[in-house]
């Protein structure tokens, strides 16, 4: 069983920064990637940012450029920086890992919200 255990979440103002944490109780090079996706009120779950297991980076266009995703091998742990946050960043955010191994199963954190308002 695999657990990804989300921190970092909390109340930003407009313009601030805030950095997420995903701590996954399986060695990181298990999965072929790792990444973040967020879900507000009302929404779909969407893609925020990927990293492969050799560093392939994918972004969303909402947060290119002000976010950042990036992991660190030794302690099993990615990250996501935030930039210039704004209010239509307020959501919930979910870690997901992909297995190496067939059927390649994805895993989900439990969720940590971040809200942007003054």
């Amino acid at each position: 069983q695999v657990q990804l255990v989300e921190s970092g979440g909390g109340l930003v103002q407009p313009g601030g920064s805030r950095r997420l944490s995903c701590v996954t109780s399986r060695n990181i090079f298990d999965f072929n990637g790792m990444g973040w996706y967020r879900q507000a009120p009302g929404k779909e779950r969407e893609l925020v940012a990927l990293i492969s297991r050799a560093n392939s980076i994918r972004y969303s266009e909402s947060v290119k450029g002000r976010f950042t995703i990036s992991k660190d091998n030794a302690k099993n742990t990615v990250y996501l920086q935030m930039n210039s946050l704004k209010s239509e960043d307020t959501a919930v955010y979910y870690c997901k890992a992909i297995d190496s191994i067939p059927p390649f199963q994805n895993y989900w954190g439990q969720g940590t919200q971040v809200t942007v308002s003054s």
